[in-house]
């Protein structure tokens, strides 16, 4: 039999029983739909995790006490401003190096009032990183010396305490202590859920003395290309190892941290569409009972044919192309109702959405995959019947 009559036939099939069809191929198009959608999210948020490292800055690294990573909680730096110094001089190049140290605390102007991250910096870090001023100017290096009550405001708190009014030269409490505003920074939005817009820069020295430590969270270098990373890594490391011995220091890259996080969201990922595929196994169940189903309806209609001359494979070829053709047609319609549903979820929401074609490829082959393999027993059952018993059953 020619595979277009056996399409013709497998759509007339499905045409006659648009109902059980239907029901059938709900669980393919929930599954393809669903695995569609994960992936997307998945996806998502890993493109939005990485853009917002790389808005960072480029060819950063990032030194902080202790062994960094993901699981145990950050260890207390005993790192201090002449530890900055120090890896000045290692790196070479002054410029190259900034420092920060954070603490929240409560900015006033007039009635209004915001609770905003103070960093303590200097004026070597738009060196680093790129964090462009909207208006006014950046920290410098007599800021740093003398100890000036200077503050750069972000976005949003220049927003809420100031509204319309330019802030550059006006007066802002914190924590008691009144500063002058000299800057306001471009909206750059959040880095690892951290609001960047929320922070507030003041001369370190200043931060020190108003959070009451001698101490600095973390130093970053901005290394000149690619090919110095590594060895200016591994440089300043085992220069602060030989200045605190027995002490362990960690030099990050951006490099780093996207392996990383992208493993971990990538992991999330694939666990996720592993869930969602579930659905597709339920389904597949569902396709190969109801062929099951039709195999004992259509049995008098099996030996009919066998009996005008229909050999065995052209009967398993009927009924398996009915169950591909089910899983096809429902895995078309999943994949719509996915992309849809993931266009939907990026725009009415805030979590990140990211159409990816190997989602749409995949999820479009394992219901294909799906309709042959759970179609198999039910075909062969159909070929395997004898013409004579077929017919005279009831």
């Amino acid at each position: 039999m020619r595979t277009a009559e056996a399409l013709r036939m497998a759509l007339e099939a499905l045409r006659v029983n648009r109902l059980r069809s239907a029901l059938t191929m709900f669980g393919v198009i929930i599954g393809v739909s669903a695995v569609v959608i994960l992936v997307a999210i998945g996806t998502g948020a890993k493109n939005a995790v990485e853009q917002e490292i790389a808005g960072l800055g480029s060819n950063i690294i990032l030194v902080v006490p202790g062994q960094l990573n993901f699981q145990a909680a950050p260890t207390q730096s005993r790192l201090d401003l002449t530890d900055v110094a120090y890896v000045r001089r290692v790196v070479g190049d002054e410029s190259r190096v900034t420092v920060s140290v954070q603490s929240g605390e409560t900015i006033r102007v007039g009635r209004d009032e915001a609770f905003v991250t103070v960093v303590g910096t200097d004026q070597f870090l738009p060196n680093i990183f790129d964090r462009p001023l909207r208006r006014g100017r950046y920290l410098s290096e007599t800021d740093v010396d003398t100890r000036r009550r200077v503050v750069i405001l972000g976005s949003e708190v220049a927003a809420k305490l100031f509204g319309d009014v330019d802030p550059v030269g006006r007066q802002a409490t914190i924590s008691g202590v009144r500063f002058r505003v000299i800057g306001v920074y471009e909206k750059v939005g959040a880095t690892f859920g951290v609001a960047r817009d929320q922070e507030v820069h003041v001369p370190v020295t200043t931060a020190q003395r108003l959070i009451g430590v001698a101490r600095i969270n973390g130093i970053a270098i901005g290394a000149s290309g690619p090919d110095e990373i590594e060895p200016l890594q591994q440089r300043v490391v085992a220069a602060l190892i030989q200045r605190y011995p027995g002490e362990k220091f960690s030099a990050v890259t951006q490099t780093q941290l996207l392996g990383t996080i992208g493993t971990v969201l990538g992991m999330l990922t694939g666990v996720l569409a592993a869930i969602a595929g579930i659905s597709l196994l339920v389904g597949g169940v569902g396709v190969s009972n109801i062929m099951l189903v039709s195999v004992r309806e259509r049995t008098k209609e099996i030996g009919l044919r066998m009996a005008l001359g229909a050999r065995q494979r052209d009967i398993l070829g009927q009924f398996l192309i009915e169950a591909v053709l089910l899983t096809t047609i429902g895995g078309l319609i999943g994949i719509l109702l996915g992309v849809g549903g993931a266009l939907l979820i990026a725009a009415v929401s805030p979590v990140p959405a990211a159409i990816t074609w190997w989602s749409i490829a995949l999820a479009f082959g394992v219901s294909v995959g799906v309709g042959v393999f759970f179609g198999v027993a039910p075909a062969r059952r159909a070929g395997k019947l004898d013409p004579v018993v077929a017919l005279r059953a009831e």
